[in-house]
């Protein structure tokens, strides 16, 4: 189950990766950082100390600005291998000093392997300093870092991401700083992961040995820190070489060496930081796919949004196309004045005889007008869905706007989401135009019967497919004179000249028809702007490429993987020693 356990790992480090939560939602920012920082530990410590849990133990002495890290360092070493000084920030760059027996666990590049490494300290800021002393117990390295306080972010991030490398810490803070609010989150996320470490209260006054102590004992002890060692240095003098009195140091020698001096106490070190470390790793990946989950959903709602209101936005200019809406203004103006009304109408309804002799006199010798007539109908139409697409996009635009997460996209696309494209009237333009030929081929189709072939070619086509037209738009409205009164009879009449060619059967199927082809045509031109509203937004966003369900599958898999991995790191190492069970620290 171990390799189970890389597997799962090797995932779920290429999925952070590729982790983005660019909009911002609440948490969005502090999750993206936590899995920025989750794969630099899982490359820098968890795969490596997995792939080797026998290597030493690598100790990270870490602290505020001006807490005495180095010096604290070169006195437990008792030489000087990191310069310390009154300009901060002192330490700008790592430095690892290792048992020579140990050198081969440090000649690659198994932690921490972004950094260059270097014996000389050439490599800089972005380097690790790598020495051999004896002065340091086998089984243990200790790693001089950056403050975790500095006023350089670069030394910060270095800080951070030492820490999060290592297998125990050894945490510094004066008797002036101690009670900072820095240290304190840095400590709180020792006790999340359940590191091993140890607190050095530094530089305390000798008249104050007895309470400032005691004061951090019940600090720690109220932060779930009270098992772990504090051991109290003294301010005092230093040698000529800046080294602290080896009396004011020696409790803290005594415990690396404790720590160091068998393979059990190194293992059991090595298995509460790992499983603690794989345990907030296995809880992050659960939030993380949350946060996915939030982004999708957010997404989705703002395209349903668009949806919806390009849907409400179809529905309405049908309605308005055939309800009778249509027949008025310029249409009726110009239908009126291509067949007259009044005195007409009635002799329509009272004498269809007389009455067809007229229409076919009156149609036959205007085909000027019916062109009037059908540019009237097709600039009534083309502003009625130019004025459906130019609603459409302003309710996107304000729906969008009314939330966080559409704001930014409407900013992060550079698109003026409420406004139609240049274009858009050609369009529309193009797309009536077109209807209107399907009007005309529906009219010559049907006029090919024997019965009606003669009444169309006295009447004429365009007459008969303005006509349609008429019906059409008043379709929903019905077929009577009594429903369509408003609109000025104008679909009555239309609705008789068909009739007086095809019938009443055949009206009823085309007028059905007619509106269904104009129905299709206004969905094509408002589809093809919600289209192109989100291909400039929603589909040109940058997708998670990683699924949540399978993050949160990895997650609860890594569970079991994670107890057989400590059982076996158990069975293997605790036990060889003479000593079973227990993950006891320190």
């Amino acid at each position: 189950m171990g390799e189970s356990l890389l597997t799962l790992l090797a995932w779920l480090r290429d999925a952070l990766v590729d982790v983005r939560l660019t909009i911002p939602l609440p948490g969005a920012a502090d999750t993206r950082q936590w899995a920025s920082r989750a794969v630099s530990q899982l490359d820098d410590y968890v795969l490596p100390r997995l792939q080797s849990l026998e290597a030493p133990l690598v100790m990270v002495v870490g602290g505020s600005t001006g807490a005495g890290k180095s010096t604290l360092v070169n006195s437990l070493l008792g030489k000087v291998v990191s310069t310390p000084g009154v300009i901060r920030p002192t330490t700008k760059a790592p430095i690892l000093v290792h048992n020579p027996a140990d050198a081969s666990w440090f000649s690659t590049n198994r932690i921490l392997p972004e950094l260059a490494r270097t014996t000389d300290g050439s490599a800089g800021a972005n380097g690790l300093t790598i020495l051999g002393s004896p002065a340091v117990p086998e089984g243990l390295a200790i790693v001089d870092a950056p403050d975790i306080d500095s006023v350089d972010l670069g030394n910060r991030t270095l800080a951070n991401q030492l820490l999060s490398a290592a297998d125990l810490w050894l945490f510094v803070t004066s008797a002036a700083r101690y009670a900072d609010a820095v240290p304190w989150d840095y400590l709180a996320r020792a006790t999340e992961r359940t590191l091993v470490l140890a607190v050095v209260l530094d530089r305390v006054p000798p008249t104050a040995m007895s309470v400032v102590p005691e004061h951090l004992a019940r600090m720690m002890t109220e932060r779930g820190l009270g098992d772990f060692p504090l051991f109290a240095v003294p301010e005092t003098a230093t040698d000529s070489q800046g080294l602290l009195p080896f009396s004011a140091i020696k409790p803290i020698r005594s415990w690396l060496d404790y720590l160091a001096s068998n393979r059990i106490t190194r293992a059991r070190v090595v298995m509460r930081t790992l499983d603690g470390a794989l345990a907030a790793l296995q809880a992050g990946a659960e939030q993380i796919a949350g946060r996915l989950t939030e982004q999708r959903q957010v997404l989705d709602q703002l395209r349903s949004d668009a949806d919806t209101i390009f849907a409400e936005a179809r529905h309405s200019a049908q309605a308005l196309s055939s309800d009778g809406t249509l027949l008025r203004g310029e249409v009726l103006t110009r239908w009126q004045d291509f067949v007259g009304t009044g005195e007409f109408m009635r002799n329509i309804e009272t004498k269809v005889g007389r009455a067809r002799d007229r229409l076919t006199r009156l149609f036959t010798g205007a085909p000027d007008k019916a062109l009037d007539v059908k540019i009237a109908v097709k600039s009534g139409l083309e502003a009625l869905i130019i004025d459906a697409g130019q609603s459409a996009v302003q309710h996107v635009r304000s729906s969008w706007s009314s939330s966080p997460a559409g704001r930014f996209m409407i900013d992060w696309s550079g698109t003026d989401v409420g406004a139609l494209p240049a274009d858009f009237p050609r369009q529309v333009e193009e797309s009536i135009r077109a209807w209107q030929v399907d009007i005309m081929n529906l009219v010559a189709e049907e006029g090919t019967g024997k019965r009606s072939r003669a009444r169309l070619a006295a009447l004429g086509v365009n007459a008969a497919g303005v006509a349609l037209m008429l019906v059409a738009f008043a379709h929903t409205a019905g077929l009577t004179g009594a429903e369509v009164g408003i609109a000025g009879g104008t679909a009555v009449v239309a609705q008789k000249v068909l009739e007086l060619i095809f019938g009443d059967e055949a009206i009823r199927r085309l007028a059905a028809s007619a509106e269904a082809r104009l129905g299709v045509r206004i969905d094509q031109v408002l589809d093809a702007q919600l289209a192109r509203l989100k291909a400039a937004t929603l589909d040109r966003f940058p997708a998670e490429t990683v699924d949540p369900a399978t993050l949160v599958r990895v997650a609860a898999e890594m569970g079991p993987a994670r107890a057989n991995q400590m059982r076996q790191f158990e069975e293997t190492v605790l036990d060889e020693g003479g000593v079973g069970g227990g993950h006891g620290s320190h």
